[in-house]
């Protein structure tokens, strides 16, 4: 789960990490009126979606005037935001960000990430800030500096020293960013989160250290004992499709291709996934439904697989062990009857009661195509949607 800019930064603070004064603001007027709350000569007013790259993208406009704060809010606010992280579509500008707008003098790349290789959490500091990860690690990597966390123990001054001097900074700043250091790991391991970012952490004139911008993600799994994170949640800023599958506690992400996947099993949906590209398809999603596919989750299924106008065949992939296949089955023909499946419907079913579920299928009388295995399955979801293909480009 990720977090807003403004969120990020009043849940690292609690943490001890320093940043410029701001505020949130829902329209032009209330923009206004921040930035003569927080006071000063110019403000920063950053739109808050879920995506970096906003800068670039005209998300964020330096102010003079209370004027130009209104006109930048203005122009923002209930706009979509296209940067280079949030496709073509964009994402919907709801609120921004009035934040105070300090010199400063340098730009530091600061970020804390879970490893799942090493099961550590890995630090990663530049002197070049305000740049994304990927392009200083391709321009410069020798200016990449990196320490693991040992778990045990937690992130230790030293470390924390060390990355410090390796980033060039005197003694007053040293002992500042130590401690936006420590307090940055301290809100990672506190509040499970999977990733802190602060790009750019800035030095100013007399020697501060600021995070002018923040990026928090969070281990959705452990968000049942973070309430005050969970309750930071937007939908808006989410895919209306995964949203929609956490309400029924299915497991799904969105793709590009066009054979949709009804899979229970994250293993199996994999491997389903594989199957289909091998066989020279391209899979609309991951889904998986889980152990406990009753009629009514593969229903739901069928509805979340099928809001995807992009989908011209499904494929239901089922290996029951805890799971029966004549529940799926069941669940199968309820979808079938009840919605307007309108594209070619490929079921492979193996495991528990597989006999029954075959037996539902085959005298249900609906035009759903059997298979055996897993191969011949992909091989027939694949021919299916590119014969839909071809009739949907003649009509």
């Amino acid at each position: 789960m990720d977090i807003h800019e403004y969120q990020a930064k009043e849940l690292l603070a609690n943490f001890g990490v320093a940043t410029p004064r701001g505020a949130v603001a829902y329209s032009p007027d209330q923009a206004v009126y921040c930035a003569t709350e927080l006071g000063g000569w110019h403000w920063a007013v950053k739109a808050q979606v879920h995506s970096g790259g906003r800068g670039k993208a005209g998300g964020v406009k330096l102010c003079k005037t209370y004027n130009e704060v209104r006109a930048a809010a203005n122009e923002m606010l209930g706009k979509h935001l296209v940067t280079n992280q949030t496709g073509p579509e964009g994402k919907v500008v709801q609120r921004i960000y009035v934040e105070v707008a300090e010199p400063f003098e340098r730009e530091i790349y600061l970020g804390f990430v879970l490893d799942r290789k090493v099961e550590r959490v890995r630090i990663i500091a530049s002197r070049f800030g305000g740049m994304e990860i990927e392009e200083i690690a391709k321009e410069h990597p020798e200016e990449i500096l990196q320490v693991v966390v040992e778990p045990a123990v937690g992130l230790q001054a030293f470390e924390a020293r060390e990355i410090a001097f390796g980033l060039g900074l005197n003694l007053k700043q040293v002992s500042r960013a130590v401690a936006t250091m420590l307090g940055c790991y301290r809100a990672f391991r506190d509040l499970d989160a999977t990733m802190v970012e602060i790009n750019p952490l800035v030095v100013t004139k007399d020697d501060r250290v600021l995070a002018l911008d923040a990026k928090m993600s969070f281990d959705d799994n452990a968000l049942f004992r973070r309430s005050s994170v969970a309750d930071m949640r937007d939908h808006s800023q989410e895919d209306p499709r995964e949203v929609q599958a956490a309400e029924h506690n299915l497991n799904y992400v969105g793709l590009d291709g066009d054979i949709g996947c009804i899979v229970n099993g994250a293993g199996l949906a994999m491997a389903t996934m594989d199957m289909i590209k091998y066989a020279g398809g391209s899979p609309a999603n991951f889904l998986d439904v889980g152990g406990g596919a009753s009629p009514e989750r593969v229903a739901a299924a069928f509805r979340l697989v099928l809001s995807d106008r992009n989908v011209k065949a499904i494929l239901v992939n089922v290996f029951a062990g805890i799971n029966r296949c004549d529940w799926v089955a069941e669940g199968v023909v309820q979808a079938c009857r009840s919605l307007d499946v309108n594209v070619p419907l490929v079921v492979r079913l193996a495991g528990t009661n597989y006999e029954a579920g075959r037996d539902i299928i085959e005298k249900s009388g609906l035009p759903i195509i059997s298979a055996d295995t897993l191969a011949n399955a992909a091989q027939a979801a694949v021919t299916a949607a590119s014969g839909a293909g071809k009739q949907a480009r003649a009509s």
